[in-house]
């Protein structure tokens, strides 16, 4: 059993950007996830390191955000840098200026990006044209960070990085990068969606070669009691992403059997836990008695966002 507080990397921490987590090793991910939990433990022992001290992020944000402007912001700042909110109306983006010149004009007068947008070319290409660390905040694919605030979240409660974790419901960003997060640590995984929602299929084929090598379990159904069987987490999103808010009541009618209920918990184990990457639509995609029950840990899970990204920035950034 690993003890993340005390581990030691096999390897240099080689990447220079959160892009995806398929591009990290197992190694590189715990890494990740050893720093963000000594960063925690230092900010509950009022100490700040300044790991960033001079140090400026930019944030672009095409999408709407709580916790990520918050957590990228706050956490930034407790590491001795400063970040710049930078909205589609702010920027030149937002007029048709080509991302690469913006990647290359951003990288001579600030130290990291890092975006939330719709298209994950978007951030592809600001990584590949500018010459400082990029970071995906969230696109429509991916949602890298948050999958490391809930492994963090994970670890902390289970004690370890086994077991089974069940995702229920839409086979959105946040499914894809769960695949592959718990591909890689071995984790096993199991991700109920209706017919027709299932997850990114080139994701998919990038998380079964990580498990091929970890010797996590992944299964992917259409049989929500089926996922949950046995699980120590089980975790959901809402239903509608996003900006497919205008199709949202077309596509609820696929997912009445997809709802985290005290029907569907009891197939998980007695101690499980709920995990949900908020915002949520209790009475939707969660019931109020699992959702603000004993068994959820959501608000550690989004506490998490911020030591997550914070280790993400040191990494890359200093």
């Amino acid at each position: 059993m690993i003890d993340l507080l005390s581990y030691q990397p096999k390897q240099e921490f080689a990447q220079k950007h959160m892009l995806r987590l398929s591009d990290y090793t197992h190694d590189e991910i715990l890494q990740v996830l050893s720093l963000a939990l000594k960063l925690k433990k230092q900010l509950k022992e009022g100490l700040r390191p300044p790991l960033l001290a001079g140090k400026i992020l930019a944030m672009i944000f095409t999408k709407s955000s709580t916790r990520t402007r918050v957590s990228f912001e706050a956490g930034v700042y407790q590491l001795g840098g400063t970040a710049q909110f930078l909205s589609s109306n702010d920027i030149q983006l937002g007029r048709g200026e080509p991302i690469s010149d913006t990647a290359q004009v951003l990288s001579r007068m600030v130290d990291g990006i890092m975006i939330r947008t719709f298209k994950q070319s978007d951030v592809e290409d600001l990584a590949k044209y500018g010459s400082i660390p990029v970071i995906n905040g969230l696109t429509d694919l991916l949602h890298p960070c948050q999958i490391l605030a809930d492994l963090m979240t994970y670890y902390e409660h289970k004690g370890s990085l086994t077991g089974k974790l069940a995702f229920i419901g839409d086979g959105n960003n946040v499914a894809n990068s769960l695949l592959v997060g718990c591909a890689k640590l071995g984790l096993d995984i199991s991700v109920a969606c209706p017919e027709g929602f299932d997850p990114d299929a080139d994701v998919l084929a990038a998380a079964k070669q990580a498990a091929a090598q970890s010797g996590s379990k992944i299964v992917i159904t259409h049989d929500a009691n089926e996922a949950a069987e046995g699980a120590d987490a089980v975790y959901t999103d809402v239903w509608a992403s996003m900006g497919q808010e205008s199709d949202a009541q077309d596509k609820y009618k696929h997912f009445t059997d997809y709802q985290v209920n005290e029907k569907l918990t009891v197939r998980c184990k007695e101690d499980y836990i709920f995990l949900h990457c908020l915002p949520a639509h209790r009475g939707e995609e969660v019931t109020e008695t699992v959702i603000d029950g004993p068994h959820s840990v959501i608000f550690d899970e989004a506490e998490n966002r911020l030591h997550a990204q914070k280790a993400v920035m040191a990494l890359l950034m200093r």
